[in-house]
């Protein structure tokens, strides 16, 4: 009985495991039809990055789609920066640690900000939308 309840805490975290991993299958698995619209896209655990033509939408990736999508226009934006540590980054000196965000700052004030996990990823989608924005600014 004693052994029995030594494998119990195992047995529970395996459950948990497995659980997670089927959860994020299947935010990828609606991720994937999510995307199919966009001309490039990026999933992440923090949110969904969609561009198509001039149209950038985001929102919240969960296993039954999308949510909380927003969209704006490249046309409607002032700048687009790199955020580490909510604090403005080079392209070219990248920090290796910090909370990361791509921000829009649009004309009408507003700013939107995009939440990334990974600093080298959120470089390399700036560096895209910044080309893509002032190809036409």
């Amino acid at each position: 009985m004693a052994r029995g309840l030594l494998w119990l805490p195992l047995l529970a975290a395996f459950i948990w495991l497995a659980w997670s991993g089927w959860n994020e299958y299947q935010k990828l698995e609606a991720y994937k039809i999510w995307a199919e619209d966009f001309d490039n896209a990026k999933f992440d655990i923090y949110a969904v990055l969609g561009k198509k033509a001039r149209r950038v939408t985001w929102g919240k990736p969960t296993r039954k789609g999308m949510i909380e999508l927003k969209d704006f226009s490249l046309d409607d934006v002032k700048e687009i920066n790199l955020l580490v540590g909510d604090r403005p980054v080079e392209l070219d000196d990248l920090p290796s640690k910090g909370s990361t965000a791509i921000e829009f700052d649009l004309v009408d004030s507003e700013s939107i900000r995009v939440p990334f996990t990974d600093i080298s990823l959120a470089a390399k989608w700036c560096a895209y939308l910044q080309k893509e924005w002032q190809s036409i600014s």
